[in-house]
Formats: C-alpha cells, sequence, structure tokens
C-alpha cells in the first residue's frame, strides 16, 4: 500500500493512498472552523485529485472528536466586519460558495464522514458530497437566524432535493438540530454508522480494491455497496413531527403567515410553543430575508442559488444584526441581542434578484 504524507500539518491535512485521496479539516480546537486559507487548501487538492487518474474518489472529514466542521469562522468574520473590512469578508463567502459548488459539480465521488458537528459552512462542504455517513453523535443544523445571519452555502436550494416537504423552511428558519439517526431521516445524510467503526470504515476505504466505474453514478453506487456493512439497516420514520413540519411551513410565503399558523394550532401544542418562542428569537431580518431566498431559489440550478444567496451576504453582513448576533451568542454569550428591528412586521420589504 503506498502512502504518502504531506510532511508538515497544516489546517488541512491530505493524504493520498493507491486509490483515494483523503481530505481532513484540521482545526480541532477550533471545530475545524473554515477560514480562506482552508478552503483554499480543499479547492488545490480536490484539483490534484482531478488531475490524477490514481484517485478514483475522495474522502472528506475532520479532525478531533467534537466535529466535522462547525462552519465559517464566525470570529474572524465578525473582526473583519467590525473593522469595516467587507471585502475580506465577501472574499471568504466568495470562495465559500465556489468550493461548494464546486463540490457539487465535482466528477468524482466525494464521501463526507459527517461525524458530530456538521453545521453551516460544514453542512456546506457535506451537501455536495455524493455520500453523506453521519453517526449516532452528529448534529446537523443551519443555525444562521439566531447570529443574524441566513441559511446559506446552496442550503436555499438544495435542501428541497435533499430535505422532505416543509423541512427546508423548517430547519432553515429555525435552526433545528438534527441529531444521529435524524440527519439521514431528514435527507441530510446517506447512511448511518457507529463511531465506534469509524476508524474501521476508513482503513477499509483506504484499502479499496480494484478499479471503480468511470461513469460517477455507477461508481457512487458501487461505493454505497462497498460500504453498506457498517451502516445500519433500520431508519423509523417520523410520521407525527413530519405532518407538523409540512403542515406549518411547506410553501409558505411569510414568516408572519408562520407564526400565525403555530398560534393556532392545538395538536401538538408544545412543538407549536417552542418554535413560535424559537422564532421570536431570532433576527426578524434574517427570517424574512431566509423566507425569501427559500422561495426564490426553490427548483432553480445551484449557480442561481449562490450567485442570490452571495448578494445576500453582502447585505446582511452590513446589517447591524449580524455583529449583534454574534456579540449575543458567540462572543459575550449573554443571549440577549436587541435586533434593529424588533420585530418581523417592522422590516422594510427585502429583495433577493
Amino acid at each position: 500500500m503506498a502512502l504518502d504524507i504531506d510532511q508538515k500539518e497544516p489546517e488541512v491535512i491530505v493524504r493520498r493512498y493507491d486509490s483515494m485521496m483523503a481530505i481532513m479539516l484540521n482545526r480541532p480546537q477550533a471545530i475545524n472552523a473554515l477560514t480562506v486559507e482552508m478552503i483554499r487548501l480543499i479547492r488545490q487538492a480536490l484539483n490534484e485529485a482531478l488531475a490524477q487518474n490514481r484517485f478514483q474518489f475522495v474522502l472528506l472529514s475532520g479532525a478531533g472528536s467534537r466535529g466535522f466542521c462547525a462552519g465559517g469562522d464566525i470570529k474572524r468574520l465578525a473582526k473583519a466586519v467590525r473593522e469595516q473590512a467587507f471585502g475580506c469578508a465577501e472574499l471568504f463567502f466568495h470562495e465559500e460558495y465556489a468550493l461548494d459548488l464546486y463540490l457539487h459539480r465535482f466528477p468524482k465521488p466525494v464521501i463526507a464522514i459527517a461525524d458530530g458537528i456538521t453545521m453551516g459552512g460544514g453542512l456546506g462542504l457535506s451537501a455536495g458530497a455524493d455520500l453523506v455517513v453521519a453517526t449516532e453523535s452528529s448534529v446537523m443544523a443551519m443555525p444562521e437566524t439566531r447570529i443574524g445571519f441566513f441559511p446559506d452555502v446552496g442550503a436555499t436550494g438544495w435542501m428541497f432535493a435533499k430535505c422532505p416537504r416543509g423541512y427546508p423552511e423548517y430547519l432553515g428558519l429555525t435552526g433545528y438540530e438534527a441529531t444521529g439517526v435524524e440527519c439521514t431521516r431528514l435527507g441530510l445524510a446517506n447512511g448511518l454508522t457507529r463511531r465506534a467503526q469509524f476508524q474501521k470504515l476508513r482503513e477499509t476505504l483506504t484499502n479499496y480494491p480494484g478499479r471503480i466505474s468511470s461513469e460517477k453514478g455507477e461508481a457512487v453506487e458501487q461505493l454505497k455497496t462497498f460500504l453498506n456493512p457498517f451502516l445500519e439497516k433500520k431508519i423509523l420514520p417520523g410520521p407525527e413531527m413530519d405532518k407538523w413540519v409540512e403542515t406549518h411551513f411547506s410553501g409558505k410565503n411569510s414568516v408572519r403567515e408562520i407564526m400565525d399558523s403555530l398560534l393556532q394550532c392545538s395538536p401538538q401544542t408544545r412543538w407549536c410553543e417552542d418554535t413560535y418562542r424559537q422564532l421570536s428569537q431570532r433576527s426578524p431580518t434574517g427570517l424574512i430575508l431566509t423566507l425569501k431566498l427559500l422561495r426564490h431559489n426553490e427548483g432553480r440550478p445551484l449557480e442561481e442559488v449562490f450567485a442570490a444567496e452571495e448578494k445576500a451576504a453582502r447585505f446582511m453582513i452590513r446589517h447591524p444584526d449580524y455583529l449583534e448576533g454574534i456579540r449575543a451568542h458567540v462572543l459575550d454569550k449573554d443571549d440577549q441581542p436587541r435586533w434593529q428591528p424588533s420585530a418581523i412586521d417592522e422590516v422594510h420589504p427585502l429583495e433577493v434578484t
């Protein structure tokens, strides 16, 4: 078995095997939060994997036990915005979205091991993979409205292709955290393995025998069959929650309509009350922008989705809610954001095109 390992350990570690290139995010102290430098290193490794016939598929994973990737490095982004270095923040989003789109369009199979926290930009990476394996410790979410932003990385488009009805709106607006097997049930992962088997699964992939098909669809099916012994076979349904989510979120055109619906529901009263309270605590501007993006991007090509999100990101980082949300929930952690405006009905009309 030929193994070529980079001599130093940068923020992205690349290991090259006979058939597989393994790309590992390597900022475990920050739950592998993404920086521009990491994005460029991932893109560079993918270019190499594409250029060399030796690499039949790519494996994405994260170092440490806390998670695959917690998203973008929010503290760095907040510092840039606070200093009004908007170009630095915009560069991050531009390169992150370009990498995510590149993964969605990558000609060779990509497998992502989304163990532990996989949120925001971490979901952006895994969503572009062909096979996403979660574990019982996985926690997947798009929590951006909580910090005065919106679910980006293409999520306002690709969630409609992956998730059951109503969940794109529900996950995007509330930041609901899917855990373990639920990640598979909601379409954010393709399969679930036990964390105890993670190392054996990785070793099995590094020793992949023979060649896989040059046709990507067939190659993905071959890899799926190869991984099948490691995956849980029983994924329990959640019909009651699915029905509730579809009733209150699917196809809705205004946040006020959703809020009023939650106030009036009688079955599952606790779900309605908890969700209403959560939405009431989110950035009103972030909520309205999120729903507008979801309605605009549903069914559109990903190129158009990312273009709309990039425009929205340029707007939102200049909005006071962005720094205020990060201050309240990440820096000071007082969980008392002062949104501007503070009510949904006070948000001026927003355009996403």
